[in-house]
């Protein structure tokens, strides 16, 4: 992937490091672990963490630029993209903000934890990501690369720009009315919608930037077949449990962010097929 040279977005907030502003700084484990009891208990898990102190692992983390840069960079992209597809919509994008942090730190949807990986959230229009991530992406589901990477963030994004499109509160609005079984199924057709639009960021970053190496796209679903349902299932119990997944199969995480590569076509990802969750 080429990305080198790229504009940096303005819209990444760098926590690695730093014990103030509802940033969890490190301590070790304990800390992490007592931190959480007390937000579960609806207390202010800073009060024990922002005082353990920055780790040597985190202050390195922080002072390291090339991950920030990298994150940067596929954000700005993302932003140059998704703004002029939703100009073509004659719609208003957003841009959201990605939070960079180590092991922990607070988010408008509560406590974030490096152990969730990396997720959007709708309260305060916001990415996190522990950069641990993407080594454990290398040395635990062998998925390794830049563009693996790029994936993990575009997929984020598509989640924001769900958001913006009104399709997530469509999805919660229906929790209240829905049994486990069925919000998991409602809840796999939102991520495959997000695959779907990192596959189009893919198409269009490419068409506007010329990012791409050869072997990238491979990258990106290798990624998604690393992390489909069925897969980390059989590999952490030894047995699938489909009425459980909520994030799709690998096969179904491939063949959305395929699509939205192939086409382009923002009218084709539709993955709950209803009209109430049209991306247009």
């Amino acid at each position: 992937m080429f990305w080198q040279n790229g504009r940096e977005s303005s819209n990444v907030e760098d926590r690695r490091g730093f014990s103030g502003g509802g940033l969890v700084a490190g301590g070790g484990l304990g800390a992490l672990v007592i931190g959480a009891i007390i937000y579960l208990l609806g207390g202010n898990p800073n009060q024990v963490l922002n005082n353990s102190g920055a780790s040597d692992q985190t202050q390195q983390q922080a002072g390291d630029d090339s991950g920030k840069k990298f994150v940067s960079v596929v954000l700005g992209y993302t932003e140059d993209v998704w703004t002029n597809l939703f100009d073509s919509m004659h719609k208003t994008y957003t841009d959201p903000h990605l939070v960079l942090f180590t092991q922990a730190s607070e988010s408008g949807c509560g406590f974030a934890s490096a152990a969730t990986g990396p997720f959007y959230c709708p309260n305060d229009s916001k990415v996190y990501l522990d950069m641990s991530f993407f080594n454990e992406m290398k040395t635990r589901f062998h998925a390794s690369g830049d563009f693996a990477s790029a994936y993990v963030i575009a997929h984020e994004v598509g989640h924001h720009v769900q958001h913006l499109l009104g399709i997530t509160d469509k999805v919660d609005a229906m929790r209240g009315q829905l049994n486990e079984k069925e919000m998991n199924a409602l809840s796999v057709k939102l991520e495959l919608q997000a695959d779907f639009l990192a596959g189009v960021w893919a198409h269009y970053a490419e068409k506007m930037k010329n990012i791409l190496q050869a072997g990238d796209i491979e990258e990106a679903l290798n990624a998604a077949n690393a992390i489909g349902d069925d897969r980390l299932q059989q590999q952490s119990q030894g047995y699938v449990v489909p009425d459980s997944f909520t994030h799709g199969t690998s096969a179904q995480r491939m063949y959305w962010f395929k699509k939205g590569y192939e086409t382009g076509d923002i009218n084709q990802g539709n993955t709950f097929n209803s009209a109430n969750f049209s991306l247009n």
